[in-house]
């Protein structure tokens, strides 16, 4: 009972939208990408959650520059909300001759599915939908059809896609969810504007605000530098199995704050 506790907050039950997104640094950050999404899904299937890939883009040259994952699972958005953030890289470059020492920076966004109940109003006309041809893995049918779809808020210019399905009605109908979940969270975010303003320790989702630093040279450690949580076992983090630590600190420390 006293675990179930610190799911305290109105969506922490629900499924999770992770989106991971590269930041400034070419084919290092989009490598810094794809070993995240590796480390997500690593978590959830240690879990026994299922993870889905609702939007996929792949690097240049190589890694991934974005993707979108969907995670099912009791208290998934609660487990993972702590995520939301810039998650930074420091190591040996596998990508430069030279061996240099590299820092690396990608952003992590997390949101709760929120079924459509009414309480987020998408006015049709406030849409604008493009089709394209999927550029991601998924067979021949996905990639030689415009299946994928976009779609834009024009009011708030938020956008949402979807690629990963065959049918473009299943991807329009994926991409409406993760917009719908977007729009709450920029309406819970407007609601509690003052509220941020008064605790000015609150991080900010920018680049150079990091929540947490993976070092892999010259030394190894994760630190999550909100919790102050750290470890030697990076790799073990990377590859899921020592992220929980940092989750459950995450949610003992949010149900410490004060109101």
């Amino acid at each position: 009972m006293e675990w179930l506790a610190l799911f305290k907050g109105p969506h922490d039950r629900n499924p999770a939208i992770v989106s991971i997104a590269a930041g400034a640094g070419g084919t290092e950050s989009c490598d810094w990408v794809a070993m995240l999404f590796r480390m997500y899904q690593r978590w959830a299937q240690g879990k026994g959650f299922e993870a889905q890939v609702l939007d996929h883009l792949a690097g240049e040259e190589a890694g991934i520059k974005s993707v979108t994952l969907l995670i099912r699972g009791p208290c998934a958005y609660g487990w993972l909300a702590s995520e939301r953030g810039v998650h930074r890289l420091v190591r040996i470059s596998p990508f430069d001759a030279n061996k240099r020492r590299h820092t690396s920076f990608a952003a992590v966004d997390v949101v709760a599915e929120i079924e459509d109940t009414g309480e987020v109003q998408i006015a049709e006309k406030d849409l604008k939908i493009d089709v394209f041809r999927s550029s991601g893995p998924g067979g021949q049918s996905v990639n030689t059809t415009d299946s994928a779809v976009r779609i834009t808020h024009l009011p708030t210019g938020i956008v949402a896609q979807c690629q990963n399905e065959r049918s473009q009605l299943k991807n329009k109908h994926q991409a409406m969810k993760i917009l719908r979940a977007r729009l709450y969270e920029l309406k819970e975010a407007q609601r509690e504007s003052q509220r941020a303003k008064e605790h000015s320790a609150k991080q900010k989702i920018e680049w150079g605000s990091q929540i947490r630093s993976y070092v892999l040279h010259p030394y190894q450690m994760v630190k999550d530098h909100r919790t102050g949580v750290e470890t030697s076992k990076a790799q073990a983090v990377l590859e899921g199995e020592g992220l929980e630590m940092f989750l459950e600190a995450y949610l003992r420390w949010r149900a410490a704050k004060p109101c």
